[in-house]
């Protein structure tokens, strides 16, 4: 466990007080993987490192991305001085764009190949107007409002043109690594600034913000260039198509299998938007070398033989819609699985995705082809930098604060053991949430006050939010199906139709018309002891009946008949079919079976059953059971108001029976069913 300062102190152990502090608040990338945003806070200025988004679980039905709630942002956006872009990974810039539609950021620093690849998702989205972007170099030094100023250090990722961050403030120099590896043989040649960092740690840093992916690794992280034997060998020994599959943002990887592509003589074919955008923004940057005939479009490249064939595409982790996804499920227009096919996944899965992957290579197993897949391959190397990585960042920058940053739970406490183990004291450590506040002076690290924090989820368009009520609803009818009701009701407070009802996708054992007698008693219920308080005449004819209440208060009712009936929890949506006052009442048949249902014990609210902790309903099944015998006149064959013609007979309250109504002894069948103690019905004598 890691100790946390409670307090601002100084160098003599006193509390200080009302003084000027740095304020580093993450909305994203603790205690997960992905959407890493960060916010820097100096007096009035605030500034943005990085936007990024993350994937959706299984459980976020219909959800397509996962991005950080804002809000903290949005009510602070007159204060946003810039935004700080570290590299061009999905997980870093693709909030960016979203972000924009609901407040501005007057500038946005980063490297080349990343804000190339932000202005497609910018034009995309429509919001090129609503900030500018301005490329930087290694070693270049930006200021961002009154109190920041930015130094870009070139560092080694598995993505070309990335950047760490020395980040000049009022009260010392943070070092915010970004994500990282200590490569000594880039595939581009671009080398990390050891040097810089070395500097930057003699003149003497504040704090030090680490990436903590992967903490729990121990040695050094290998080299991107160690995978290109592995790649060539698969690739001479395979007798038909390659089909590789990696990340399209992994420009390295990418770049190092089109040269092994044209070294063994065989044409690229691409598929996956991702991959044909990063190779054409990559491509015309200068950041990856291929000729233009190694191409060939898709829809061409089964004219080739097979020998001569390599495909590359998206779908290293199982996304549904991806490329290879859907080469397994055999939905692809233009590529079906051979029992020739070398498939290698040169990828690790995102925790949370390996469900996805496994079950992606056992479809591509069972469809007869060969995969190569898993770390003893030698086929993929992470981006992130292992424990002695981690331990040369911190010999480096020497910083008197540590504060490990993008990773989960565990690599956190992790990587804090690791500082500990370099000789930053504990008591100099915090391990933090998303929504935490790190509050820094030049002697002092606590937490401070936390903002709120949480997730915003996008549809497929990126534009429609997926709020909590959305995504349980969708999570209902995944899990148990749909019910269906439409009730016909007239404003007398009547129903004037047998209701229909109508499953989809809900397994029970009750029949059609257990169902519909089960929908019946609820909606009589409903309209004999809610009515009142649903229904508000206004001194005109027809009155004002909140139909909404009606509709809520017979699917809360059927919902619970249905999970202590079936154990089943489907959602229930009601309908209700306004009718004229005066039409035809319909009579029912939920006589026709006993009514088992325990009776209430008091009335509820309008809301009737909430849920958990709700009243009302739930009431009704403590009261005990009671038998009423049939009066002659409610026979059916004697009783005028059984005529359609009939006018409705208003609801009444429960008397006592007339002295002089005898009591015909009838056989048990013939009897009224069970009736719940404080439930009333609808009767028609022969006067009425």
């Amino acid at each position: 466990m890691t100790p946390i300062s409670s307090l601002n102190r100084s160098r003599n152990g006193q509390a200080t007080a009302n003084e000027p502090c740095l304020r580093v608040i993450p909305l994203g990338g603790l205690h997960e993987i992905g959407k890493n945003t960060c916010v820097f806070e100096y007096g009035d200025d605030l500034m943005l490192v990085d936007a990024g988004l993350a994937f959706p679980s299984d459980g976020m039905h219909g959800v397509n991305v996962v991005l950080p709630d804002t809000s903290f942002l949005r009510e602070n956006q007159k204060r946003i001085r810039g935004m700080i872009v570290t590299h061009g990974h999905e997980d870093h810039i693709g909030g960016i764009a979203h972000h924009l539609k609901h407040f501005n950021i007057p500038v946005i620093y980063g490297p080349r190949l990343a804000l190339s690849m932000l202005t497609g998702k910018m034009d995309e989205a429509g919001v090129t107007d609503r900030t500018t972007l301005q490329t930087v170099g290694p070693r270049d030094v930006v200021k961002v409002g009154q109190h920041f100023s930015v130094e870009f250090i070139r560092n080694t990722h598995s993505m070309a043109d990335s950047f760490s961050l020395a980040i000049t403030t009022p009260v010392g120099t943070v070092i915010f690594t970004g994500d990282f590896k200590f490569d000594h043989t880039p595939v581009d040649g671009e080398h990390f600034d050891i040097a810089r960092l070395a500097h930057h740690g003699d003149q003497g840093v504040l704090c030090l913000f680490s990436d903590s992916t992967n903490a729990e690794v121990p040695g050094f992280c290998p080299p991107e260039r160690s995978v290109f034997p592995n790649l060539d060998r698969r690739m001479a020994e395979a007798e038909g198509r390659v089909i590789i599959t990696t990340f399209a943002s992994s420009i390295h990887r990418v770049a190092m299998i089109l040269e092994l592509a044209l070294k063994n003589g065989r044409k690229v074919g691409l598929l996956g938007r991702s991959m044909l955008n990063v190779i054409a923004k990559a491509r015309e940057l200068g950041y990856m070398r291929a000729p233009d005939d190694l191409f060939v479009p898709i829809k061409q490249i089964n004219d080739l033989p097979d020998r001569e064939t390599l495909l590359l595409m998206t779908g290293s982790q199982g996304e549904p819609l991806a490329a290879l996804s859907r080469i397994s499920r055999g939905e692809h227009p233009q590529v079906k699985v051979k029992t020739t096919d070398t498939i290698i996944f040169s990828a690790s899965p995102i925790p949370g995705n390996t469900i996805s992957v496994v079950n992606t290579i056992d479809r591509l197993m069972m469809l007869g082809a060969k995969v190569v897949y898993g770390k003893g391959e030698g086929i993929h190397v992470s981006g992130h930098g292992f424990q002695e990585d981690q331990k040369l960042m911190l010999a480096l920058t020497k910083p008197k604060f540590f504060v490990p940053v993008h990773g989960e739970h565990r690599m956190l406490v992790c990587h804090s053991k690791t500082g500990h183990s370099m000789g930053v004291p504990e008591d100099n450590t915090l391990i933090i949430d998303n929504g935490d506040v790190v509050e820094l002076t030049a002697d002092s690290i606590r937490k401070g006050d936390p903002v709120k924090a949480g997730i915003e989820l996008l549809d497929q368009s990126r534009n429609g939010i997926v709020d909590a009520r959305v995504l349980k609803e969708r999570q209902q009818l995944a899990e148990d199906g749909v019910v269906t009701i439409l009730a016909a009701i007239s404003t007398d407070g009547a129903m004037v139709a047998p209701p229909r009802v109508n499953l989809r996708g809900v397994v029970t054992t009750a029949d059609a018309r257990k169902m519909s007698l089960w929908t019946e008693r609820e909606i009589k219920w409903v309209l004999e002891n809610r009515w009142k308080q649903l229904c508000r005449m206004t001194g005109e004819k027809t009155p004002e009946v909140d139909w909404m209440g009606v509709q809520r208060e017979v699917e809360v009712g059927l919902g619970r008949r249905m999970r202590r009936e079936l154990q089943v929890e489907p959602l229930i949506l009601c309908l209700v079919q306004p009718a004229p006052g005066g039409t035809p009442v319909y009579k029912g048949r939920a006589d026709a079976e006993p009514d088992d249902r325990p009776a209430p014990r008091g009335r509820g609210g309008r809301g009737g059953y909430r849920g958990q902790g709700g009243h009302g309903r739930r009431d009704r099944d403590q009261a005990p059971k009671r038998v009423i015998p049939a009066s002659p006149s409610s026979s059916p064959s004697s009783s005028p108001s059984s005529s359609p013609s009939a006018t409705p007979a208003a609801p009444v309250s429960k008397q006592a029976p007339a002295a002089a109504a005898p009591v015909v002894s009838r056989p048990k069948a013939e009897l009224e069913p069970e009736m719940p103690a404080g439930r009333t019905r609808r009767r028609r004598s022969a006067a009425a």
